[in-house]
């Protein structure tokens, strides 16, 4: 049986993390557990100081299909090139000119939202063409 897992970023900003994602994703903020109107008042009420209330954020598939993605705060930045990345699938099912034109549009989109474009790897015998970019804590990941 395939076992249920989340993917966990270790960055700076984990609220702001979570808010590009979700957008990038469709995916929503996990809720606050159940009695607490938001994430605010549930650390508070648990006795999390303040200048800690940043320090995770989880975002999850309205559709239930996707795994959890968790963001916890590390004090360390980014130094090297992530050994693993998420392709987000921007134009599945499209090929050619069609393929290249939805990704260029994502691309403008999430470039919007404060992700960097990296480069383009244009169609090949081998690929149909993807765009390498990085969120804004300079995680790679690809449009597929």
């Amino acid at each position: 049986m395939a076992k249920e897992f989340q993917v966990t970023y270790d960055c700076a900003d984990p609220g702001a993390q979570a808010a590009f994602w979700a957008t990038v994703l469709g995916y929503r903020i996990a809720p606050p557990p159940e009695g607490f109107p938001d994430w605010t008042a549930a650390l508070t009420a648990w006795g999390v100081p303040p200048e800690h209330h940043n320090d995770r954020s989880a975002i999850t598939d309205p559709d239930g299909k996707g795994p959890r993605v968790f963001f916890q705060k590390v004090p360390e930045g980014k130094v090297v090139k992530n050994r693993l990345h998420l392709d987000v699938r921007a134009a599945p099912g499209l090929t050619g000119d069609e393929r290249m034109a939805a990704l260029e549009e994502e691309a403008t989109r999430l470039e919007g939202l404060g992700a960097k474009r990296l480069y383009r790897l244009e169609p090949n015998d081998m690929d149909e063409g993807i765009i390498v970019m990085a969120d804004p804590e300079g995680n790679e990941f690809c449009l597929d």
